[in-house]
Formats: structure tokens, sequence, C-alpha cells
């Protein structure tokens, strides 16, 4: 096994109101792309919260990622973000979409296959 080091930096935000801070969180210079699964998000009022915090960022909106998310869903994701030269991938929804999303990053960054 060759040394390495690994710094994972995380800041966990969590809380009643937390979803206004994410107008601090991400810079408006970013390119994001917001990651969702059916639609719950709609219902619960978590979606409208989103778009109120990220209303002066520039972002795109990827629907559809399902519970055990399916590769082929999740390489569309992959390719949209290339297309549109995504910096910032945000999750918004259930464990199903957390995870969809962390290929999804690094799919991003892979020439191959994720």
């Amino acid at each position: 096994m060759n040394n390495f080091i690994f710094c994972n930096p995380t800041k966990l935000i969590f809380g009643k109101n937390q979803i206004a801070q994410l107008t601090k969180l991400i810079p408006t210079d970013k390119k994001l792309m917001l990651t969702f699964g059916g639609g719950s998000v709609k219902q619960n009022g978590v979606y409208s919260q989103v778009m109120d915090a990220l209303k002066n960022h520039n972002f795109i909106e990827f629907w559809g990622i399902e519970p055990n998310p399916k590769i082929h869903t999740l390489r569309k994701a992959i390719t949209l973000c290339k297309e549109n030269n995504i910096d910032f991938i945000l999750a918004v929804g259930g464990g199903s979409v957390l995870d969809g999303t962390k290929l999804i990053a690094a799919g991003v960054c892979y020439d191959g296959d994720a």
C-alpha cells in the first residue's frame, strides 16, 4: 500500500430554517446542479425554501433519482454536469438522492464509466 494523507473537511448544518443558509454557503459565481427524487420536496415545502435561498444563483435541476438509484439515471446527470460545466452539486431529498449524488460527483471527475 502507498502512503497517503486524506483530508475531507465537512460542514453539517442542522435545524429549523437552516436551508436559508445556502444563500451564504454556496458562492453565487458557481454553477450548480440540484438533484431531486420524485417530488416529495415540493409537497413538504423544501423545494420552495431551496428556490428562495438560491434565487441569486445559477443552477440547473435534475429530477428523477429513484429509490436505489439506477446507473442509467445517474449517467444522465453526469453527462448534464459535464455539458454545463457544473461546479457544485446539491442533493435535495432523502438517502437515495444523497447516494446518487455522490456517484454523480465522482463520475463528473472521472473519464471512464462511473
